[in-house]
């Protein structure tokens, strides 16, 4: 079983743009990310504070990665 990587906002949505998610908006401090096949997360950006593994394994299931997938992202 991989290790969960401990990424910030920036970095997670970076990666996710990798792999075909595009930012649809912004409110505040949470961007909206959305994939051609109708996946849509949404991720906080609070400066270089990283996010919580509970969150992180929620927006994981909610893009459907796997923690190894992201790490290989990352």
């Amino acid at each position: 079983m991989a290790k969960l990587p401990n990424p910030t906002g920036q970095e997670l949505i970076a990666a996710l743009q990798k792999i075909g998610f595009v930012v649809v908006r912004q409110k505040g401090s949470h961007v909206r990310m959305k994939h051609s096949d109708n996946r849509v997360v949404s991720i906080p950006v609070h400066g270089q504070k990283t996010l919580g593994k509970g969150l992180l394994l929620k927006i994981l299931r909610d893009a459907d990665l796997t923690k190894t997938e992201l790490s290989d992202l990352l």
